[in-house]
């Protein structure tokens, strides 16, 4: 079991702490809104309403002790890069921070960031990370032990619900999103219906995706 700590509970956010609580990890959900905290609250190990700019209360929060930070504010720049810079100065071992555009990127790498994720733009842009399958977009580490993949939908699975394709059971994942064209679906119900062209963003543990990968790759 791992620990997490997630800064910023918006769509991406919460879809990341849902997941990583129910892969049987320690979670905890952290954001400003209280009625975001609220609806999170049962699905994570902790859940706390805090100011994500105020060094004093992320120091009392314990934020060194957990294995990846994940900060995942939303259109909030500076908050954003001060959680960033905050978390750092603790002595995270490794952070994790979603950024808005390609220089937001670059501040967040600049100040410390281990990992910087594009989940909005980064969908249909194909990156080389160590996988040869022409069907992987991206592959992202959030830790030696679960990643995120972004797949482009494997042939078999056109037109089939993803209740009927049972990811979650054969591959022990979860689909965050998919994206079709220019539309983004976060959390998709077991009736959506993958079409070719698709592509997923799935979460799990990193032998399930390799396996994953492996197969699109076939």
């Amino acid at each position: 079991m791992k620990s997490f700590a997630i800064i910023g509970c918006g769509r991406f956010g919460s879809a990341v702490a849902k997941t990583l609580y129910e892969l049987g990890n320690e979670v905890l959900a952290i954001d400003g809104n209280m009625d975001v905290i609220d609806n999170i609250s049962g699905y994570v190990t902790h859940a706390i309403q805090a100011d994500v700019m105020d060094e004093g209360v992320l120091m009392e929060l314990g934020l060194s002790n957990f294995d990846v930070v994940v900060v995942s504010i939303g259109t909030d720049l500076q908050a954003s890069i001060m959680a960033t810079l905050i978390v750092k100065e603790l002595g995270v071992d490794k952070i994790v921070a979603k950024a808005q555009s390609e220089l937001h990127g670059k501040v967040l790498k600049k100040i410390g960031a281990d990992k910087v994720v594009f989940p909005e733009r980064d969908m249909g842009v194909r990156v080389a990370h160590n996988l040869t399958s022409k069907s992987i977009v991206d592959y992202i580490e959030l830790s030696p032990d679960y990643s995120i993949l972004e797949i482009e939908a494997i042939p078999r699975w056109h037109n089939k619900t993803l209740e009927e394709l049972k990811l979650r059971n054969k591959y022990r994942v979860t689909i965050m999103a998919v994206k079709r064209e220019e539309a983004v679906t976060v959390s998709p119900g077991p009736k959506y219906q993958i079409q070719k062209g698709d592509i997923l963003v799935a979460l799990g543990a990193a032998d399930a995706i390799n396996v994953i990968a492996e197969e699109a790759g076939e």
